[in-house]
């Protein structure tokens, strides 16, 4: 009697290691829908792998005053790391809005969420100030949508041109994005500043 044949005891993938992660089963489907599936699941794979890419909260749109506030802007001279008690304090005032917003048609805020980006000063909680009217370029700060969802990230080529989106967070915790083809993508502005309150 030959030993070939049949199944062999815990042949083949474990459970859980292929493409998805778990476990698949074989269903029929029209011929005609087999292409949207793949499509479908393609995009639903990408939003898995593209770990924590939404770090966006709340959209804000700024409201500009017709009678704009400003504020005592303070500043000292330091020499050599020590402030001088003898140099008078230069008062300035500061417009907020002025400062914050160069196109105010084309300017939103943004409510940041999430670890991503903390190596370049942008925590949760904060508010980013994002310009529609700027051209972006490689190492801006973008809001971006990939695959309808929204993420803030820094904007880069791989070696060969690739589009792709870098985290600004050296724990290795999240992973770049690289945009493929079939990926739906778009800079929905620069992100121009933040501020943040404190209490």
């Amino acid at each position: 009697m030959s030993n070939r044949g049949g199944k062999r005891e815990n042949a083949g993938r474990p459970p859980g290691q292929g493409r998805f992660g778990e476990s698949t089963v074989s269903i029929r489907i029209p011929q005609s829908q087999v292409s949207t599936i793949k499509e479908f699941l393609s995009a639903h794979q990408r939003k898995i792998s593209a770990k924590h890419i939404s770090n966006v909260e709340d959209i804000y749109t700024p409201e500009v005053s017709e009678n704009p506030v400003e504020l005592p802007l303070f500043s000292t001279k330091v020499a050599a790391g020590f402030p001088s008690p003898a140099d008078d304090y230069v008062e300035r005032r500061l417009n907020i809005s002025e400062f914050l917003i160069d196109h105010a048609s084309s300017t939103f805020f943004v409510t940041i969420t999430g670890q991503s980006m903390i190596d370049v000063g942008l925590l949760p909680g904060d508010k980013v100030v994002v310009d529609r009217s700027r051209e972006p370029t490689i190492g801006d700060i973008v809001l971006a949508v990939v695959d309808r969802e929204f993420t803030i990230k820094i904007l880069d080529l791989d070696p060969d041109g690739t589009t792709r989106l870098l985290p600004a967070n050296s724990t290795g915790t999240y992973s770049p994005i690289e945009i493929k083809d079939g990926m739906q993508f778009e800079v929905f502005g620069v992100i121009i500043g933040s501020f943040r309150r404190f209490k």
